[in-house]
Order: structure tokens, then C-alpha cells, then sequence
């Protein structure tokens, strides 16, 4: 019988009572990576049961209770100090928030923080920066259920935040009571939004962001309708405009049948559409990508020991390297023969700094189907990063480094590279070409036994030179290299192997 271990690895959890949804999410660390165990999601819609008067209806209030008595289960063994719990807009509103929160806390045995909307951009925008690596100043866009949070930063640092009074549940009640979908109804929520926004919207524009990030519900269904329509996963207004005739086509909230959209973002659609619309006349954003985290990776990053100062994507990679077996060492020396080639190609195949950085997140993790099988162990690698979290890559650099992995040896499958967008096809094919010859001069996993080697690339010709010797003591690696000066091809790259 196994040997049980002698102590089991902490749980932390957090909960996000928010207007629209509630959220717990359990997670533990694996070298030094998040590990999300466990994550419970409730459309609790509490915003919904806001009447006149501001206070929150029975029906709303039992639905959130309800729901926290499925959390309570899971809190009851993990300790209190690594339990986080806030709650959101409309508890910062509603008049009777005290009854509602003072059950809740009955039902949880923890204390519940309602929190500003300042504190509630700065954990959203504190969720980014931990799972979103950028060097450049950044907006990031949260539309929740009851407000909308806007936040400018750089690194850890949110510069300006603001909290709207608009969000996804209430301008459903406002401008679509009925469910009916009109160009009317659009435009009045539309006109509403820029109405909010307008105080602020100078500031925003004068901030000087580079890149808009996205990080809420309705961002994710509208991400996930452009995927399963096939379209390239980053979000600009045309496509807005577009998803926005399909939502008039359908006239009603009972019609309503979108590619790729799920039934529990269905009622919100429409008024979170309208809400992006409006941010992104006013603001002039050309274009948007999902960001990594929000409000409860903010409140895990800052309860976790020492996260600041661990960098974001080696964290990913050490953890997906311990949970996957790959070989570290393999791993690091087909990523320093990779970076030598780098250097020798600088002057002629002339690549962005992030584009090599991709490379040896490729060189790291092209092992990680192995752990499954041998046999198919690309694409179990592509599934793998495709469904993985990955904190610190987008959803561009994610498809990059699936394109790479999924063809490091052997035939190449050029649609995984037509797929991705952050690099230009060329690009891409370069670093390809690189990561494959990478792996193949490693091929006997040892360090004295790697050959000297010079590389030089004009245009689409690659010459790799290397000592007649070591190639004679090494047959294997010749006839792998002749056979990949055919599959290079695929790649329109000329390879020729030049012996000294």
C-alpha cells in the first residue's frame, strides 16, 4: 500500500459575492503556480432584486443564501487566515444589505467585507496584473452586474480607477424589461452608458494605455461566441456591431440562438453588449483581449505568501513542469540551444524580444505531452496548453505556443500555425524552425555531448554547419537532420547542413 504523506498542502479560498454572480474558488500552490482545485459559481442575480427603494426582495436575498450554504460545505475545512470573502456593488447599495450580509455570515462562519468600488477596481486590476504579463501601461474592463470598473496601471501599480453605476443586471431591467431586443432599446442603453462614462472619459483617454484587457462574464461569452463562430479571438468594434445585429435578428430573450452562446449568459447578453459598445466608441479602444484573472485571482495573489515577487511566467512554467514531469533539464537544454540560434540569426532573421520569449516557453513545455503517451504526445500537448491555466500568457500567446509545441518534431501541421495571430506567419514559422532543429541537436539529453554549431538565415534559406566528426558519431541526428530538411520545407524554409 502507498505511503500516505505526511502533511497535505494548504487550501485558500475566495469568495466574490457579486450583483450577478457568486463565486468561490479553492486553490493551492504547486511550485509556486496557483492550482485551482475546486471552483463553485451561482447566478444569483442579486442585483436583480433591487426594487425602488433600493432594498433587496426576499426571492433575491434566499437565492444568495442558498447559495452560500453550498459554500459553507467546502470552507469548513480549510482555515480561517486562508479565507478571503468580499461582497460588491449591490451590497454597497441595497438599504437592507445588513440583514442580507449578517445571515450570510451565519451561514458561512466568516466575515464578509463589503467593499468600495475603488477597493473593488484595484483587486480586479491587481487579478490582471498577477495572470496577465505586460510591460506597458494597460485599461482593463470589468462589467459586472451593478457596475463597471475601469482601471489604468502599470505592473502591480493601478494609476487611475474608477467604479461606474452601470452594469449588466440593472441595464437589463432598464432598457430591456420585457426581454425584447429592439434598436431602440440599444440605443437608449447605449446613450445611458456614454452618459456614465462621460465625466471620466477625457481622463481615460489621456492616461496613455497601450493594451485593453478584459475580465468579466460578459467579455468571456463574447469571447467564446467570436471562438465557436470561428473568428480570431480578439474583440473590436466591428465584431461588437456585428453580434449585435445577430442579438436584433433574434428579436427576443425566448429566440435568442447565438453560436457559442450558453444559456446562463443569455438575459445579460444584450445589456453587457451594449455597456462594451458604448466603452468602446467613447474610449476609442481599437481592440480587446481576455485578460487572466479579476477580482478573486486578486483577492488569491495578495492572501498568497510572496506572490509579487515571483515572476509570472516562470511561475506557470515551473508549476506545469512539475505537474507534467517534464524533464527540466531536457527542457532547459533544448531552450540554451534554441537561444544560441537566436543569436546567431539576430542580424538576419530579425524577430521581436517577446517572439523569443514564446520560443523558449515552447523549448520548456515541448515535452508536456509525454507525460499521457508517446504516441500522440503532440497533440495531448496542444490539448494540454489549450485548456491549461496559463497565468501570464494571453489568448494570442497561448495559440503561438500551441502552434510550436504542437509541431517541435516530425510533420508539421501547418493550420495550428494559421491559426494563431500574434506573430506574423513568417515569424512563426522561423521560430518553428528554430525549436525543431533545437530539439533535435538535444536528441541524446546530454550536456557533453551538444556539438558546436553555427546557424545563418537570409530570407527563407537556413544553413546549419556543424563538425563532420560529431555527425559521423552521431547517425541518428544526421539522418533526422536530412530528414528534416523535407518536413522544413512545409515551412517554405530551404535547410541545408553544411559539414566542417
Amino acid at each position: 500500500m502507498a505511503e500516505k504523506p505526511s502533511h497535505n498542502q494548504p487550501l485558500y479560498a475566495v469568495i466574490d459575492l457579486g450583483s450577478n454572480s457568486f463565486h468561490m474558488m479553492i486553490s493551492r500552490l504547486v511550485a509556486d503556480s496557483v492550482q485551482v482545485v475546486d471552483k463553485v459559481k451561482r447566478k444569483v442575480r442579486l442585483a436583480s432584486g433591487l426594487n425602488e427603494q433600493g432594498e433587496l426582495d426576499s426571492k433575491s436575498m434566499a437565492r444568495g443564501w442558498e447559495c452560500l450554504s453550498f459554500f459553507a460545505e467546502r470552507l469548513q475545512d480549510i482555515p480561517a487566515e486562508n479565507i478571503q470573502i468580499v461582497a460588491t456593488a449591490t451590497l454597497r447599495i441595497a438599504k437592507n444589505a445588513k440583514t442580507f450580509l449578517e445571515r450570510a455570515e451565519q451561514i458561512l462562519g466568516h466575515k464578509i467585507t463589503v467593499i468600495s468600488g475603488d477597493e473593488e477596481a484595484k483587486l480586479i486590476y491587481l487579478g490582471v496584473a498577477h495572470t496577465t504579463i505586460s510591460q506597458n501601461n494597460r485599461l482593463v474592463i470589468d462589467i459586472g452586474g451593478a457596475s463597471t470598473e475601469l482601471i489604468v496601471g502599470q505592473g502591480f501599480d493601478p494609476q487611475l480607477m474608477q467604479s461606474l453605476d452601470m452594469g449588466c443586471v440593472t441595464f437589463n431591467q432598464q432598457f430591456f424589461p420585457e426581454n425584447i431586443y429592439s434598436e431602440a432599446a440599444f440605443k437608449a442603453a447605449n446613450a445611458q452608458a456614454k452618459k456614465v462614462l462621460t465625466p471620466f472619459e477625457h481622463a481615460y483617454r489621456d492616461a496613455n494605455w497601450e493594451s485593453a484587457l478584459g475580465v468579466s462574464g460578459t467579455l468571456q461569452a463574447i469571447m467564446e461566441v467570436l471562438t465557436a463562430q470561428g473568428r480570431l479571438p480578439i474583440i473590436n468594434l466591428v465584431k461588437l456591431q456585428e453580434l449585435k445585429q445577430q442579438v436584433l435578428a433574434c428579436g427576443n430573450l425566448n429566440s435568442l440562438d447565438i453560436t457559442g452562446l450558453v444559456n446562463e449568459r443569455k438575459p445579460v447578453f444584450a445589456s453587457g453588449l451594449a455597456i462594451l459598445i458604448a466603452l468602446f466608441e467613447n474610449l476609442k479602444i481599437d481592440e480587446l483581449q481576455l485578460a487572466g484573472g479579476a477580482i478573486r485571482e486578486g483577492l488569491l495573489y495578495e492572501l498568497l505568501p510572496n506572490m509579487r515577487n515571483v515572476n509570472i511566467r516562470m511561475r506557470t512554467l515551473n508549476g506545469l513542469m512539475a505537474r507534467f514531469n517534464i524533464d527540466e533539464r531536457q527542457a532547459y537544454r533544448v531552450a540554451d540551444i534554441a537561444d544560441q540560434a537566436c543569436q546567431q540569426l539576430l542580424s538576419t532573421w530579425q524577430f521581436a524580444q517577446h517572439y523569443r520569449s514564446i520560443l523558449q516557453s515552447a523549448c520548456v513545455l515541448h515535452e508536456i505531452g509525454l507525460q499521457l503517451e508517446y504516441k500522440g504526445n503532440k497533440q495531448h500537448a496542444v490539448y494540454i496548453l489549450q485548456h491549461a491555466d496559463l497565468a501570464g500568457f494571453s489568448t494570442p500567446e497561448r495559440l503561438l505556443l500551441c502552434a510550436l509545441v504542437g509541431n517541435y518534431k516530425t510533420d508539421v501541421d501547418v493550420t495550428l500555425l494559421n491559426r494563431q495571430t500574434f506573430a506574423p506567419l513568417w515569424s512563426a514559422c522561423q521560430l518553428l524552425a528554430i525549436l525543431r532543429l533545437s530539439v533535435i541537436l538535444s536528441k541524446r539529453r546530454k550536456d557533453d555531448v551538444m556539438p558546436e554549431f553555427s546557424i545563418t538565415g537570409v530570407d527563407k534559406t537556413l544553413k546549419l554547419t556543424l563538425p563532420d566528426a560529431w555527425l559521423k558519431q552521431h547517425p541518428l541526428v544526421s539522418a533526422e537532420l536530412k530528414q528534416e530538411i523535407i518536413d522544413i520545407a512545409k515551412l517554405d524554409i530551404e535547410l541545408s547542413i553544411i559539414r566542417i
